[in-house]
């Protein structure tokens, strides 16, 4: 309550509590269940906020619409399995335009799969459904909790492009110093709002507590945070290019972080060669690699000189890697 009773006086008028967590492993904290649901409504009923929680499946769903709660999210475990979702969305039948339902993107920076839980809601009536990009599990070292992987969440924003869509950056930095960041980005974009992580006292917080910020820390937050409109032609034109140019921030964060790969995997080739007193420059290895890319690159419509230019560079870097 003094949770919301601080967001309430910021203006905010959505208010969400994850009732039911799944974690990873047994003996976490999992929630309170439902007997968490007169505590939203209190909110409600106190401070007129719009109240909601995270559904899984059937029985979640029902004791959320009986309990009469003004919204509803699928969380990224439920997105990643069709027969979850299906069930969700079965479950959903009736509620029409009456809840909006929002959904997580799964785990996996798997596009279609997200687009296939927007169908299912769809083809179940679903009158009202937005989109929450929370970031995919890392496939390598990462400074964040999660992958932004803007590319996949644009992939889904331009298939989607009348759906009302989120970002979640409290689960995708998984750390307070990189809410900020994210969020702006997030607005750069082009998304629609943010979904954070908000509590009274972040370090009493059961679950999460290294990713939420407190409700004076949110204001300072928002304050901050540079919201781009298109009242007037060029402003659109503007708020376009930013949104253009934070998309190749994003490649360029990731080309970043695949460079550094690649360069970790060239010095570990350079120890083993080391250790078995082989050459460090292979010539015809070297062709070949070369001779694919460019024949990937055509596939592409990328110019051979610039695809040679790049790769010869990064090959340069690599071989000056091994020798140290």
């Amino acid at each position: 309550m003094r949770t919301a009773e601080g967001l309430s006086s910021l203006g905010v008028k959505w208010f969400r509590a994850g009732l039911w967590k799944p974690r990873t492993h047994p003996g976490s904290f999992e929630g309170v269940g439902p007997q968490g649901l007169p505590w939203l409504l209190k909110v409600r009923e106190q401070f007129g906020m719009m109240v909601g929680a995270e559904v899984a499946g059937p029985r979640q769903v029902e004791e959320c619409l009986e309990a009469g709660l003004d919204f509803l999210w699928i969380g990224a475990r439920t997105t990643a399995s069709p027969f979850l979702v299906q069930e969700t969305a079965s479950a959903l039948e009736g509620v029409g335009d009456s809840v909006p339902i929002f959904i997580k993107n799964p785990l996996s920076p798997d596009v279609g799969l997200w687009m296939g839980a927007v169908e299912r809601l769809d083809a179940a009536g679903v009158g009202r459904i937005g989109l929450i990009h929370r970031g995919f599990t890392p496939s390598s070292p990462s400074v964040y909790r999660n992958d932004p992987n803007w590319n996949a969440a644009v992939q889904m924003r331009t298939g989607c492009p009348d759906v009302p869509f989120l970002a979640d950056p409290s689960h995708m930095g998984g750390a307070v110093r990189f809410v900020r960041e994210i969020s702006q980005k997030a607005l750069d974009l082009g998304f629609d709002g943010l979904m954070l992580e908000i509590h009274e006292s972040p370090s009493e917080a059961l679950s999460d507590s290294a990713q939420q910020i407190t409700a004076p820390e949110l204001e300072t937050l928002l304050k901050s945070l540079t919201v781009r409109s298109s009242g007037s032609e060029d402003e659109g034109f503007n708020s376009v290019l930013e949104q253009l140019r934070s998309r190749i921030d994003a490649i360029d964060d990731g080309i970043i972080g695949l460079l550094a790969e690649r360069m970790e995997v060239s010095r570990r080739i350079g120890r083993v060669k080391k250790e078995h007193s082989v050459s460090i420059l292979q010539t015809s290895r070297w062709e070949s690699v070369l001779a694919s890319v460019v024949r990937k690159g055509r596939a592409y419509g990328l110019d051979e000189r610039f695809l040679k230019e790049v790769f010869n560079a990064v090959h340069k870097a690599s071989v000056e890697s091994q020798q140290d």
